[in-house]
């Protein structure tokens, strides 16, 4: 089966990747979702697929190895191809001055990273609403 929605969740914590996934796939939506552990395997893989005819979303970890989240989230930004492709982060990080240059770098949602699964379930909920629900996100 095709898949024209796409989710890339990049995160170096496997189990933050299950949980959100998780999440995601409990909502019933035939929606692909992409696994990474790193900024650089997410770049690798947006920039070598064919994304013209998906609709895709991408969540990021801010603190990652490699390549973090906001240079990830720069690089798409910095790429015409990729670059409308909406971006979510999250993390446990509350830093105020990280979150503020993750808006100015183009993320359009910051999610302080749930500690529960009913908090990854409450993001899954929250991400259906903002883009899931509309014909292209």
């Amino acid at each position: 089966m095709k898949h024209s929605k796409i989710i890339y969740v990049a995160d170096d914590d496997e189990d933050d990747r299950l949980f959100i996934s998780d999440a995601i796939r409990d909502l019933n939506l035939e929606i692909k979702i992409i696994e990474v552990a790193d900024g650089m395997d997410l770049l690798n893989l947006i920039q070598s697929e064919s994304i013209s005819d998906s609709s895709i979303l991408v969540i990021l970890d801010m603190n990652m190895p490699k390549v973090t989240g906001l240079e990830a989230l720069e690089a798409i930004r910095a790429n015409d191809l990729i670059k409308h492709i909406p971006t979510v982060m999250i993390s446990t990080s509350s830093d105020s001055e990280l979150i503020q240059r993750a808006y100015q770098a183009g993320i359009n949602a910051f999610i302080k990273k749930p500690n529960t699964m009913d908090g990854f379930i409450k993001i899954a909920e929250a991400l259906q609403t903002c883009f899931f629900d509309h014909q292209r996100f």
